[in-house]
């Protein structure tokens, strides 16, 4: 079922002498209000359990669902950025976080609560494929790196900042406080949108076909559904089942009936440039990689060495400081000596970093694992946004849209395996050591599910070290093909 458009195609926009400084300025506003939100209230889920009188698997919906919204709507807003302009995406975006968030300082059940961070979702969801989406309409392909560089420094640093500042605000006031400290901020943002930032991306308005739509939500949304549910339960479990066969279905239906039409709402033709599909795929890689020490590190930190949640978020600070600080770096560097410089190296050091995990011990200092979380962490900070920039810049600008929508998609679902493969992998692993040596001693088991865990991430992770040797720097062509145009892509090497 198709919905036509109804007004005239607005005419391209030249934004040769736009002033870029202030549109960076408010999306990364933006980006650290909504980003900071994502990791800010996981570690208040005690508290919420207290107050409201719920149990682990009912609170741990408030991140499953955050993490399903933004699954379900990032691919539609490929469709929704060539029906709206960017200050009404951009706008629009905040304006629903920021409702979402009032919602949960005030919520006096757990279902309004669940509610608000819905609606945070929504915004959150919005608003990220609007931003480098903007980026690649504003910069020339030889400037990205700078621009994405300031935008990874948010990405990067904004969740690592979330869990600290959560623990300092639940100890000193009570878990509210966490929403009334947004408040302000969001409001800042979209004070300071409302000023500077301009439209800067042409709007086609293609028609609204409600069936991809529904297709897109089913599939996308069963699969990191399942997998997030898989992380929490058992794989055997006939709900994590169907959820990922049901999606898995609907993601290939919607697969064949994207390729099948003349303006699809979320265009595959992205993938006929080898560039973008060569480093979405080594994306998928790192980031399944990188869970293996988001997810698996703190659990080491808190029950094997007995650490608070606070003092663990402060361990893992420095490396998500040095992170964000290095993303700037890395775009610089970027735009003056290309891709595979940066790349190789940074894929070396996340295999070395991983490599050490893998013997990880209960004896191991605090210090010590510092100092590699921040080793990987700047492994990391070279490979992220240098990786992004490199697919994206091979697009045209009239897939710009489709090409950021397909790279958020996938790295969401990407996360969702991620966790799931990784605590099943440790969880598995801590019973085979308990039953095959019969040491009941729960944090050796842990242990020894924690290397299970690292050695397959230090094995993604060289994988994506070798798809990294090929890649290299790439340019779009002026515009993007017709869909019945022959499309010569560039040699990977």
């Amino acid at each position: 079922m198709d919905i036509g458009g109804v007004g005239p195609k607005a005419a391209p926009i030249d934004v040769t002498n736009i002033k870029r400084g202030p549109i960076v300025a408010a999306l990364i506003i933006g980006a650290f209000v909504s980003i900071l939100n994502e990791t800010l209230l996981n570690i208040a889920f005690p508290s919420l359990m207290e107050d409201f009188g719920i149990a682990e698997a009912t609170v741990q919906w408030l991140a499953t669902a955050y993490m399903l919204v933004v699954g379900i709507l990032v691919p539609v807003t490929a469709l929704l950025q060539q029906w709206f302009t960017t200050r009404q995406m951009f706008i629009g975006a905040m304006l629903l976080f920021l409702v979402g968030t009032i919602l949960c300082s005030v919520a006096p059940s757990f279902g309004v609560l669940l509610a608000g961070r819905v609606i945070q979702a929504l915004g959150t969801g919005l608003m990220l494929p609007v931003l480098m989406n903007t980026i690649l309409a504003i910069f020339p392909p030889e400037n990205r790196g700078g621009a994405m560089g300031m935008i990874g420094l948010v990405i990067m640093t904004a969740p690592v900042i979330g869990p600290t500042l959560s623990g300092l605000i639940v100890d000193s006031l009570n878990w509210r406080w966490l929403f009334y400290l947004v408040i302000p901020l969001a409001v800042f943002s979209i004070a300071f949108a409302w000023l500077y930032l301009k439209n800067v991306t042409e709007l086609t308005r293609p028609k609204v076909d409600l069936v991809s739509i529904a297709l897109s939500s089913v599939g996308f949304g069963g699969i990191v559904y399942g997998f997030s549910k898989a992380g929490e339960g058992s794989w055997s479990d006939p709900e994590v089942v169907w959820c990922i066969a049901v999606g898995a279905l609907a993601v290939l239906l919607f697969t064949l009936r994207q390729l099948r039409m003349e303006e699809p709402m979320l265009d595959l033709r992205s993938f006929r440039y080898p560039m973008f599909s060569l480093v979405t795929v080594m994306m998928l890689v790192i980031m399944m990689s990188m869970f293996s020490l988001m997810i698996m590190l703190p659990l080491f930190l808190q029950n094997a060495l007995g650490m608070t949640a606070l003092a663990a978020g402060l361990v893992m600070m420095p490396g998500g400081v040095i992170n964000g600080l290095m993303a700037p770096i890395a775009g610089k560097l970027f735009d003056k000596f290309g891709p595979r410089p940066l790349v190789v190296p940074g894929l070396i050091l996340m295999c070395v970093a991983i490599f050490f995990f893998t013997q990880i011990e209960a004896t191991w200092t605090g210090g010590y694992i510092i100092f590699l979380h921040v080793i990987m962490m700047i492994g990391i900070s070279l490979v992220m946004m240098p990786a992004q920039t490199t697919a994206l810049n091979q697009l045209p600008r009239l897939l710009y849209p489709h090409g950021t929508a397909i790279m958020n998609t996938l790295q969401q679902i990407a996360g969702a395996v991620g966790m799931a493969l990784f605590i099943s992998i440790m969880s598995n692993g801590a019973k085979d050591y308990a039953m095959g040596t019969g040491d009941m001693n729960p944090i050796s088991a842990m242990i020894a599910g924690l290397n299970d865990a690292f050695f397959v991430g230090f094995l993604l992770a060289v994988g994506a070290l070798v798809l990294s040797f090929f890649v290299k720097r790439s340019n779009a062509p002026a515009e993007a093909p017709r869909a019945e145009t022959k499309i010569e892509p560039e040699p990977l090497a």
